[in-house]
């Protein structure tokens, strides 16, 4: 049975060099670092690539972070993929979470996030089903 969690998040988003060589202003790399609360109760850290185009509202962005706290109480880490893309101004964003990533009480995680951003401020709904392991 599929299970829902929410609450929001605060990220913090570290520029980084893309490379020694690379000075493509459209290239970025970034480190993030997130605090949930709500149902989930957790820090991640993660990276994440970006690419911007010259047209305005075009860009894509992947990123993998790992999680480390509890999921209403169940604790342990997992690991989460982003791939996201925004075709002059539409939003198409998959978060997903890595296949056996799970750690802890949360071995055997597997699920779907959604966000959403108003006033600047960041909101999440994790569907998810925790299996037991074999």
């Amino acid at each position: 049975m599929t299970e829902h969690a929410k609450g929001s998040f605060e990220v913090k988003m570290t520029p980084q060099p893309w490379s020694d060589s690379a000075s493509d202003t459209a290239l970025g790399r970034f480190l993030l670092d997130k605090h949930y609360t709500g149902d989930l109760e957790a820090i991640s850290h993660g990276q994440m690539l970006s690419a911007g185009t010259g047209v305005k509202g075009s860009a894509g962005y992947v990123a993998i972070e790992k999680l480390i706290g509890s999921l209403r109480g169940r604790n342990g880490t997992f690991v989460m993929q982003h791939s996201g893309t925004m075709n002059r101004g539409e939003p198409q964003l998959t978060i997903s979470i890595v296949p056996d990533s799970g750690t802890g009480e949360l071995a055997g995680l597997t699920g779907t996030m959604t966000i959403q951003i108003a006033d600047g401020k960041h909101s999440y709904e994790l569907a998810y089903t925790l299996a037991t392991t074999d």
